[in-house]
C-alpha cells in the first residue's frame, strides 16, 4: 500500500481506537491490497477520471437525491456476492466480489435475483461510463465507476468523502445463483456471521448498516414485525408500542395475494431529505428501527457499544464509514490481467 494510503488509515485507526477501545476491529484494508489511490492519475491513463465521475454524480444528485441510497445498495449488492459459489464455478469467469457483475444484463444475471428486487442507479452508471469512454476509451472500469460514484453521492448526502482505491477490472459473467444476500429479518449474530464470511468484522457491520440512514424499503420486509413476529401473532417486542402503531398505518396487514406493497423510509427522520444523520442510531436506542436487523444492533455487546458511540458522536460514525466502505470495496477485486474493462457496463466486450 502506498505511503499516503497508510497515513490516511493510520489516522482513522487512531481516531476510532480512542472512541471504541473495547471493540476488536480492523483498522486497515484486508490484505493483499491490490488497488491504488488515484490509479488512473498515477498511470497517466485518465488523469481526470474522478473529476468526471464527480461532475456527473453532482448533476444527477441535484435532480434526484435518492441516487444516494440507490448507489449504496448497488455497490453492496455487487461486492457481497457468494464468493464460495463463484469459486466453485470458475475463477476464470472473473466473478468475484466488487467486479461490476451486478451491472451486467441477462435473464439469469445477479440483478434478476429476488434479493435484488428494486435495484436502481443503473442509468447513472451508464451515463458516467459514456462520458469516460468519450474521454478515455477503454480505460476506466465499471467497477471503479460504481465505487467512485457511490463515494461522491454519499458525500453529497452528508457522509465523509473517503479515498476510493482504484484499479479494479470488470467481471466476465453474472449469475443470480451467486446472490445470497441475507434477509433483513435476521439476528445480529447471523448478520455478523455473514459479514465475517466476506472478510468484514463487527465494526464494519454496525457501520455499514448505518447506510440505512437513507433510502426506503418495502412493507413486505416489515409486516412480520408488526403483526406476526416469529409466528406469535403479536408485534416484535423490541419495537416501541407507539412506533408499532405508527408503522401499521403505513404498512397494512397483507391479507390477500396481489396486495400492494408500499415503500417506507428506513429512517423517517431523514425521510425524503436523504441526509446522513446520527438519528439512525438514536432510533435504534429508542426501539424505533424499521428493519429487524437494524434493531438487533442493541442486543450484541460490541454492536450495542458501537450504536451508543455513533448515536452520541456523529463524527465517529463518519470516520468509521469511510474505513468500512473502503474495506467493502476491497472484497475480492479483479486486477492486472483478470477480467476486462467493459466498454458498456451492461455487457461484456464480447457481448455475451
Amino acid at each position: 500500500m502506498r505511503r499516503e494510503n497508510l497515513a490516511f488509515f493510520s489516522l482513522l485507526a487512531l481516531a476510532l481506537s480512542l472512541c471504541l477501545r473495547y471493540v476488536d476491529a480492523a483498522s486497515s484494508l484486508q490484505p493483499p491490497v491490490k488497488l491504488m489511490w488515484h490509479y488512473y492519475k498515477h498511470h497517466n491513463t485518465c488523469d481526470e477520471a474522478e473529476v468526471y465521475v464527480r461532475h456527473e454524480v453532482e448533476k444527477f444528485w441535484k435532480k434526484d437525491q435518492s441516487i444516494t441510497p440507490k448507489l449504496l445498495r448497488l455497490v453492496y449488492s455487487d461486492c457481497m456476492v457468494n464468493v464460495l459459489e463463484v469459486l466453485a464455478e470458475s475463477l476464470s469467469d472473473g466473478l468475484e466480489g466488487c467486479d461490476a457483475s451486478i451491472l451486467l444484463d441477462g435473464p439469469n444475471s445477479e440483478k434478476k435475483a429476488p434479493q435484488n428486487r428494486g435495484l436502481g442507479g443503473f442509468v447513472i452508471i451508464d451515463k458516467i461510463k459514456t462520458v469516460l469512454e468519450n474521454r478515455c476509451p477503454g480505460v476506466v472500469s465499471c467497477a471503479d465507476i460504481l465505487n467512485l460514484a457511490t463515494r461522491d453521492a454519499v458525500h453529497m448526502a452528508g457522509a465523509p468523502s473517503y479515498p476510493v482505491f482504484t484499479g479494479r477490472r470488470d467481471g466476465m459473467s453474472s449469475s443470480a445463483a451467486s446472490v445470497d444476500l441475507p434477509s433483513p429479518s435476521i439476528s445480529w449474530e447471523q448478520a455478523l456471521s455473514y459479514f465475517r464470511s466476506r472478510g468484514l468484522d463487527v465494526l464494519d457491520l454496525a457501520t455499514l448498516l448505518g447506510a440505512h440512514s437513507v433510502g426506503r424499503t418495502h412493507c413486505s420486509y416489515v409486516v412480520d414485525r408488526l403483526y406476526n413476529f416469529n409466528g406469535t401473532g403479536k408485534p416484535d417486542p423490541s419495537m416501541g408500542a407507539s412506533f408499532v402503531t405508527e408503522m401499521k398505518k403505513l404498512c397494512p396487514q397483507r391479507l390477500q395475494k396481489g396486495q400492494s406493497d408500499p415503500l417506507v423510509f428506513l429512517d423517517p427522520e431523514s425521510g425524503s431529505n436523504y441526509k446522513f444523520t446520527q438519528s439512525y442510531y438514536s432510533r435504534i436506542q429508542s426501539h424505533k428501527a424499521v428493519l429487524e436487523v437494524d434493531q438487533q444492533l442493541i442486543f450484541g455487546n460490541d454492536t450495542a457499544q458501537i450504536t451508543d458511540e455513533f448515536a452520541a458522536g456523529f463524527e465517529d460514525f463518519r470516520k468509521s464509514f469511510a474505513l468500512s466502505m473502503s474495506r467493502m470495496g476491497n472484497i475480492n477485486v479483479l486486477t492486472g490481467n483478470q477480467g476486462e474493462i467493459h466498454r458498456n457496463c451492461r455487457i461484456t466486450n464480447k457481448g455475451k
